[in-house]
């Protein structure tokens, strides 16, 4: 057996032990037991919109996505909107509003005028009992009157207006005519008076240069006055009242006509 060698006195082995491979007592020396140090890591890219490192950070650009929003301009641009927003809804509730009542209104007319038109037989029972009371009616007939002038005096204060057209021109609109009479003939004569009376208004007309021309206008309206007279169908007789409901034909006047 032979002794420790220079070698295994200095690697501190004991006299006898295995010696390392070939190869690997170089690697063994060389290698200490502390970590290797890591490489530096490089520095990351710089993000879009950040400055580099070892650079000033730019400065944020007026209304840029960069800018911070002033607090006090975007809580007056929240109450502006907020406030029309309110100013329209009251608005639609407003037209909303006199919308209903308007419609409420109208449905009010229609039921009141409804009813009026079924009380006009009623009425019509009570003028003629009226007619046939006479001139000099007892008790009864007065109260009677008394009634239908009290009835027809409430009526006529909610908008119910008589039409009774005796003695005025024919209105198609507020007059059914059940009846006709034929226009009464020009007395004799009547034409040839007029022909002279107009003679001697052209001949008054002649004299005077400055009434000429009011003359012959008086003497045209005479004219068309007459003729519409003639030709326009008028009145005579009412056979039964019609009524106005607040401004409306509720129903038509019966009527006889002359002309």
């Amino acid at each position: 057996m032979t002794g420790p060698t220079p070698h295994d006195t200095a690697a501190g082995r004991p006299p006898g032990a295995p010696g390392p491979r070939d190869g690997e007592g170089a690697g063994a020396a060389a290698s200490p037991s502390a970590p290797a140090e890591p490489a530096p890591a490089e520095p990351a890219p710089a993000e879009p919109g950040q400055a580099e490192p070892g650079q000033a950070e730019p400065a944020p650009v007026p209304g840029g996505p960069d800018e911070v929003p002033d607090p006090l301009a975007v809580a007056t641009a929240e109450r502006d909107e907020y406030l029309d927003a309110l100013r329209r809804l009251q608005a639609e509730f407003d037209n909303y509003r006199k919308r209903v009542a308007r419609q409420q209104a109208e449905a009010g007319d229609r039921a009141a005028g409804v009813l009026v038109e079924k009380l006009l037989p009623v009425l019509d029972t009570l003028d003629l009992a009226a007619a046939h009371l006479g001139e000099a009616p007892g008790p009864d007939g007065t109260a009677l009157l008394q009634a239908s002038a009290q009835l027809n005096d409430v009526l006529a204060k909610e908008g119910l207006e008589r039409i009774e057209p005796a003695g005025l021109p024919f209105d198609p609109t507020a007059h059914e005519a059940v009846g006709h009479e034929p226009a009464p003939e020009p007395a004799p004569g009547g034409a040839g008076d007029a022909g002279d009376a107009g003679d001697d208004a052209a001949d008054e007309a002649d004299d005077a240069d400055a009434g000429a021309e009011a003359g012959g206008d008086a003497t045209a309206d005479m004219g068309g006055a007459e003729e519409a007279g003639n030709g326009g169908a008028v009145v005579v007789q009412v056979m039964r009242a019609g009524y106005r409901w607040r401004g409306a034909v509720l129903r038509p006047a019966m009527v006889t006509v002359r002309g």
